[in-house]
């Protein structure tokens, strides 16, 4: 009977639809049944993991609880590396949540486990917007760990780990400040988390900047530098850092924030600031210097590239190639140390945007510099430099090195995501009014929004300058006394007297520079005399931004009313270097003939397959025997021959 009941009031449809539309049914799940549903998902997930993955994940987290740090290395550098080009070369890892069974859910190691986790999205994937959050909070999770905890925390991991782990810091940082500072082709849900208080808060500058400074006064890494520089015992250092200081992890930590520090300095643009903060540091092996301890690579490189990145964006050319100059002479050295690295793409491309700078520093002051990077420099960029050379025509040439070379500059502040129509007015500026504006409705953006361009604008003002020096020098370089009347007829038509005056005027000028090359030849006599005193930093006159005026041209001149005189330094060939890279080429050839074997004679043809394994042990014994080995340095250090 009720189900006849029950068929009858169901065939009332009209009515029934009508009593349905007035009433509001509230669908919800029980959370229950939510959180059964999530576990058969991590179930199914943690089904799919590869038995390889699992047991590696175990012996890492094991590692990591026992401060293996040999384990720990091998893991962190073989084994993640080894197994994302095997498994998740094109998909993310598993999920944290997924994989915490495995390790009786420690939270610690789950927080190093998703730093790794979103180095990979950010390296191998597109990371959405939820990821750019949810990494900023895993940071937030893993800083606060390390700064808040009662005491130094008892975790040890290797400095290559620690590098990255500030690396990836600062470059998802800057990755989220590009994010943040494009509007264009937004989602609604990507404009209304941006627009919200946590989308404000996220990867904010002031709190990126706080980790760093906090990590830095935590260890007390200007202290532990600066007191090593003066030669205090290690019981002095130990009294100056305190407990943290003597701890590697905060150490390293602090030394590898202050190297943040620079980087994140340059990407806002404060050029000045950057050098400040490296006054303890220094430049590092780019001029020779001896680092506190065995720092990655990687560490070296980002030094040399920021510091000269900030001295060519002062104006400061000569100190920016000499920078870049050391640092890709050291890089050409031990590059056949790091052919398997995992770091080694990124070295390689860091060192080609230095040479792409360096052929910028010697088209805006053509100086002197290492015959083995120049020649690099001109394999790659030598029409680019040809063009540059020729003044206006080589100005897009300019830019487009300049774009390709320079850091991606970000700005402090993001865009006011939280007033639309704020937001509104910088995607749709207004027309301009003034006939000196720009007419490209592109032109406004672009001035306003992109720090790089205006950047681009200070440094080609530069370039523009000195268009005219090129034509100049090559004229000068054909008289020792010439009237200015007829210098103005060598050049272009509708040229004046005057204006060719002001023009040597501008040669003047870019003939001399504030650097800091004579401050390092002095302090090479003071230490032959020994008579070198500790400087912070390890840098002779301290502070990097210290330098003192000096010619960079080797062409001088006075203008004695409209005469011209001229007077060319001509500075001879640096034979020293020439004789040392081909005597030790002659050692090694030498040194090859004697280990060498003798012809293998007729007889011996039918067994050449035989003789040459005894011929590559006979060599290998030939060359432990030989009086100097292809791999020794003589006492001036050794030099890879071309």
């Amino acid at each position: 009977m009720s189900s006849q009941q029950r068929v009858a009031l169901w065939a009332a449809e009209p009515d029934l639809d009508d009593e349905i539309n007035d009433v509001d049914i509230p669908l919800t799940i029980p959370s229950a049944l939510l959180a059964v549903q999530t576990q058969i998902a991590q179930q199914a997930a943690f089904a799919q993991i590869p038995d390889v993955v699992k047991r590696f994940i175990v012996h890492f987290h094991q590692a990591v609880l026992d401060n293996n740090l040999p384990e720990i290395t091998v893991a962190y550098e073989s084994g993640w590396n080894r197994l994302t080009e095997k498994f998740y070369a094109k998909t993310e890892w598993p999920e944290a949540e997924i994989i915490a069974p495995l390790v009786n859910d420690d939270q610690i190691f789950l927080i190093l486990y998703r730093e790794l986790y979103y180095r990979h999205v950010y390296s191998r994937l597109q990371p959405n917007i939820d990821d750019r959050f949810h990494s900023y909070e895993n940071s937030c999770e893993l800083f606060n760990y390390l700064l808040n905890s009662d005491g130094p925390v008892p975790l040890s991991l290797p400095a290559q780990w620690l590098w990255d782990i500030i690396d990836e810091f600062i470059y998802q940082f800057q990755s989220f400040a590009l994010f943040r500072s494009r509007p264009a082709n937004k989602t609604d849900d990507e404009l209304t988390m941006l627009a919200s208080e946590g989308g404000a808060q996220a990867w904010s500058s002031y709190s990126v900047l706080n980790v760093l400074y906090s990590l830095i006064q935590k260890s007390r890494a200007n202290e532990w530098l600066k007191a090593r520089s003066e030669g205090k015992t290690d019981e002095e250092v130990d009294e100056i850092i305190g407990e943290y200081g003597t701890r590697p992890l905060y150490r390293q930590l602090g030394y590898f924030s202050i190297i943040g520090l620079l980087r994140v300095h340059v990407l806002l643009g404060d050029f000045t600031l950057a050098l400040k903060v490296m006054e303890q540091v220094g430049l590092g092996l780019s001029v020779g210097q001896k680092a506190p301890f065995t720092a990655p690579t990687a560490a070296h490189v980002s030094i040399a590239y920021h510091a000269g990145v900030c001295y060519l964006m002062l104006r400061r050319v000569t100190d920016a190639a000499r920078v870049f100059t050391g640092c890709l002479n050291w890089v050409m050295r031990a590059r056949q140390y790091h052919t398997r690295s995992y770091q080694y793409d990124q070295i390689n491309k860091t060192a080609d945007r230095m040479y792409a700078l360096l052929a910028l520093c010697h088209s805006l002051a053509p100086t002197r510099l290492d015959d083995n990077v120049m020649n690099i420099v001109r394999e790659r960029y030598g029409d680019q430099m040809t063009r540059m050379a020729r003044g206006e025509e080589g100005l897009s040439t300019f830019e487009e090195i300049f774009l390709y070379a320079c850091p991606k500059f970000i700005t402090a502040n993001g865009l006011p995501y939280d007033d639309p129509n704020a937001l509104a007015l910088l995607l749709n500026p207004p027309a301009p009014t003034s006939p000196s504006s720009p007419s490209s409705p592109s032109a406004p953006k672009a001035a306003t929004s992109d720090p790089t361009h205006r950047h681009l604008r200070a440094l080609t003002a530069h370039f523009l300058s000195l268009v005219h020096v090129p034509v100049l020098r090559s004229l000068l370089k054909l008289y020792t006394s010439l009237d200015a009347r007829k210098l103005a007829g060598f050049l272009d038509a509708g040229v004046d007297e005057e204006e060719v005056l002001s023009w040597m005027m501008v040669m003047k000028n870019a003939g001399r520079c504030v650097g800091r090359v004579n401050l390092a030849a002095s302090a090479d006599k003071d230490e032959e005399k020994g008579t070198t005193a500790p400087t912070s930093g390890g840098v002779a006159g301290g502070s990097l931004l210290d330098g003192d005026w000096m010619s960079i041209s080797d062409l001088n001149f006075v203008v004695d009313e409209n005469m011209i005189h001229i007077a060319e330094s001509t500075v001879g060939r640096r034979y020293a270097g020439w004789f040392i890279r081909n005597s030790e080429h002659a050692a090694r050839v030498l040194d090859g003939l004697r280990a060498s074997p003798l012809p293998a004679s007729a007889s011996a043809a039918g067994s050449r397959s035989q003789g040459n394994d005894g011929d590559s042990k006979g060599e290998k014994n030939a060359k432990a025997d030989a009086p100097r080995t292809s791999g020794q340095k003589v006492a001036w250090g050794g030099v890879k021959a071309a």
